[in-house]
């Protein structure tokens, strides 16, 4: 019964071996010169801040949504388009009603204002 699983032990023994080489590699030969901007704390483009609470801009967060919509149609158009024989009339409208619920939402994106840049 175990036997099933060896490929999958080996697979992982080897994926683990061969990242913790090219790690170890990488911190032996790689150059070694360290200043206070490679030092200093970054997260999401925002200069490291004190407060944990303190308010962002609303258009971050639908520019997030902007890439979460345009993300989906293309994951999702690519594969429909290879078998959209095989799929016929049932399957080009199941994908009509998925491209048209992200329109909806991409209009919403346009009127808040997710396109407009300062």
């Amino acid at each position: 019964m175990l036997d099933n699983y060896i490929p999958v032990l080996i697979f992982i023994v080897i994926g683990l071996g061969l990242g913790t080489v090219m790690i170890f590699m990488g911190a032996m030969l790689g150059p070694h010169r360290p200043d206070s901007e490679k030092q200093s704390p970054y997260e999401c483009g925002f200069e490291a801040f004190e407060d944990s609470r303190m308010k962002f801009d609303v258009r971050y967060y639908l520019v997030a949504i902007l890439f979460i919509i345009f993300d989906l149609e293309i994951a999702f158009l690519f594969p429909w388009a290879v078998v959209l024989d095989e799929v016929g009339m049932f399957g080009f409208l199941a994908m009509m009603v998925f491209l048209a619920i992200l329109v909806v939402g991409f209009i919403y994106e346009w009127k808040k204002g997710a396109l407009e840049w300062e």
